[in-house]
């Protein structure tokens, strides 16, 4: 696929694209007329790399730690330093505790609207009705 398709696939734009190729975290081939041409596996790279991006960790990181997202996984760090480890556990953690915190925020919303749904339900069949209407007391 070209570089526009992929773009669209993973809402992701062209000029990004073209980034995380230059950081190696993605491979194009070149067509004749030289475009650039992207494996179909790849809208799900991009989305893995602008996941842990969101997710806080820098591209050099994403680049060492792609090999494990594959399937079948290749985990083989000849490079990896006491730096980088500390670095990655530190990452995990703080990851950990954003997912802690949204799962605490979802199960929040999810309290609230069970209880405005219910409040919904309740004013549909006449427990809420009258509420808000002109009772009589000559302001009107």
């Amino acid at each position: 696929m070209r570089i526009g398709q992929l773009a669209e696939r993973t809402s992701t734009s062209r000029r990004l694209l073209r980034y995380y190729e230059e950081q190696q975290l993605i491979v194009s081939t070149r067509a004749a007329n030289g475009y650039r041409e992207y494996d179909e596996r790849l809208a799900d790279r991009v989305l893995q790399i602008r996941g842990l991006l969101d997710a806080g960790l820098p591209t050099r990181i994403i680049k060492q730690i792609l090999p494990c997202l594959d399937k079948p996984r290749a985990i083989h760090f000849p490079d990896a330093t006491p730096e980088m480890l500390a670095t990655l556990v530190q990452e995990r953690d703080r990851m950990t505790e954003r997912i802690n915190c949204l799962v605490r925020n979802r199960d929040a919303m999810d309290e609230y609207l069970a209880v405005v749904s219910a409040g919904e339900a309740g004013a549909g069949t006449g427990a809420g009705a009258g509420s808000g209407t002109d009772t009589g007391t000559g302001t009107g």
